[in-house]
């Protein structure tokens, strides 16, 4: 990322924003609510189009149609707070999404939610959806992702499901770029940054 900058209308939430990720990296991302590290996640995913700058995956930008299909399959990404859409989708066919079903699946049983497949998104508890969110993006990774976007991927979890998600996330052979308040995965990351205002600054 460089010189990224990112607006709602004409409030800037995001500032200037140089950041460098070495492939295989792991970053966890903190600051209070409302300071744009949300929005600078989603921006990488061109879910959010109010952004000047660059910004890089794989040393590929993205000034295409094909390009964003690319970085979408390149970047795997839960979201904060997943939505079970409005129509009956089913957790497998969620699962399926990913690119590779079997990993997802088995990632989908290792996280406890295997037996859910046939259950509409809808039926889930918000720690359950998590999960299967967490098991599709093993299985987006599984299928060539090579970056993990993770939006607060333990919020919904009660503490052996943080520490659970924790090791599945920061185990796999990616790059990972994670926004969280939890300590413990934190912990398990190579550098923290911080948000304030827009603005990054390095923690450790």
């Amino acid at each position: 990322m460089h010189g990224v900058v990112c607006r709602h209308g004409r409030l800037e939430a995001v500032s200037g924003v140089d950041l460098d990720v070495a492939a295989g990296e792991r970053i966890a991302l903190t600051g209070t609510n409302g300071s744009g590290k949300t929005t600078l996640l989603r921006a990488v995913l061109g879910l959010h189009r109010q952004v000047e700058g660059q910004i890089l995956v794989g040393r590929r930008g993205c000034r295409s149609a094909a390009e964003w299909a690319w970085r979408r399959r390149a970047c795997a990404w839960i979201p904060q707070r997943p939505a079970a859409g409005r129509f009956p989708l089913l957790a497998r066919e969620l699962l399926a999404s990913s690119g590779a079903p079997d990993e997802a699946a088995a990632a989908a049983v290792r996280l406890g939610v295997g037996a859910l497949g046939d259950r509409p998104l809808s039926s889930l508890s918000g720690g359950q959806l998590q999960r299967m969110h967490l098991a599709r993006a093993v299985g987006c990774v599984a299928a060539g992702a090579g970056v993990l976007l993770a939006d607060e991927p333990t919020a919904a979890l009660d503490f052996a499901g943080q520490e659970e998600a924790a090791e599945v996330l920061t185990t796999l052979p990616v790059t990972v770029l994670v926004v969280t308040h939890d300590r413990a995965m934190a912990a398990r990351c190579d550098r923290t940054l911080e948000m304030a205002a827009g603005r990054l600054r390095e923690v450790r």
